[in-house]
């Protein structure tokens, strides 16, 4: 289980909020070396909530190591 805390869909690329992407580091992910985050519920101020679904790159010290090197 993951215990970081998601960051703002609005800041999200689509492919990070489609789950293409890493949600942190913005690395493309394959299935099977990633971590499913769940389905999440955006509720904007304007307009209806609708769902996004992100994901994680399974090796956490690397995806760390990305985020230094790749800002968001």
């Amino acid at each position: 289980m993951n215990a970081r805390t998601l960051p703002p869909v609005s800041t999200l690329t689509e492919q990070q909020q489609r789950g293409w992407h890493c949600v942190w580091c913005g690395s493309r992910l394959k299935v099977g070396d990633d971590i499913d985050l769940g389905e999440q519920r955006a509720r904007p101020v304007r307009g209806a909530a609708y769902s996004w679904f992100p994901r994680a790159c399974g090796d956490a010290a690397a995806c760390a190591t990305r985020q230094v090197v790749v800002p968001q």
